[in-house]
């Protein structure tokens, strides 16, 4: 059989209508990644500066609670909130229910918002706390 070159093989992305669920699919393997990741080297950090010493763990303490420590905190603490939500949305939709295309853009949405608004809690709750 000859092949024709003006089809693609499958679905090519210039046909596909760019959606919110689309970029919560993505952030979705963003958020689990980076959280395994940097998680994963500040947890080690931190017990490795546990293990070394005072000195070594009151450094650790002042990268942590330097300006881009915090930022760092932050955007851990809203990578973890959008990677639950987004696992709910998931979890849902595994069940079958919510492929309706209204329903599905606007859980999507709500993906967004709800772990953002999680986020600005949590550092509420936390600072709160400390003063």
């Amino acid at each position: 059989m000859a092949r024709t070159n003006s089809r693609p093989l499958s679905p090519h992305l210039t046909i596909w209508k760019w959606g919110p669920h689309m970029a919560v699919s993505i952030m979705h393997r963003v958020t689990g990644n980076g959280l395994a990741t940097a998680g994963a080297l500040g947890v080690v950090w931190w017990l490795m500066a546990a293990a070394m010493g005072p000195e070594a763990y009151a450094f650790f303490i002042r990268c942590a609670t330097s300006p881009i420590g915090y930022l760092v905190m932050v955007g851990l603490s809203w990578f973890f909130f959008q990677h639950l939500v987004s696992g709910l949305r998931h979890f849902v939709l595994d069940m079958g229910a919510g492929y309706e295309l209204r329903t599905n853009k606007s859980w999507s949405l709500a993906t967004f918002a709800l772990s953002a608004g999680l986020t600005v809690l949590f550092w509420l709750f936390i600072f709160g706390k400390a003063f």
